[in-house]
């Protein structure tokens, strides 16, 4: 069994979440399970989260995505995968 994640960093959230999640719903087709996170609530709300994707695209479509996300300024996203017998 082999799973695929993709972490994605957005430092910027306030000003690069639309984006991202223009990009996520282009691919939304790929994505599993979908988990953000970031800090704070209500008045207190933090301008960096985290989202945990598990993808099922082929290897390239899996590198695209990834790839695309990066491209936006104050994102970083890391392929993971894991395996197991």
């Amino acid at each position: 069994m082999k799973k695929t994640i993709l972490l994605v960093l957005i430092g910027r959230r306030k000003e690069e979440a639309v984006k991202v999640q223009q990009i996520l719903t282009g691919w939304g087709c790929l994505i599993k399970t979908r988990l953000g996170i970031h800090d704070g609530v209500l008045d207190n709300c933090s301008d960096s989260g985290l989202l945990i994707l598990e993808i099922v695209g082929s290897d390239e479509q899996n590198q695209e995505i990834a790839r695309k996300l990066s491209l936006l300024p104050g994102v970083s996203s890391k392929l993971v995968e894991l395996e197991v017998e």
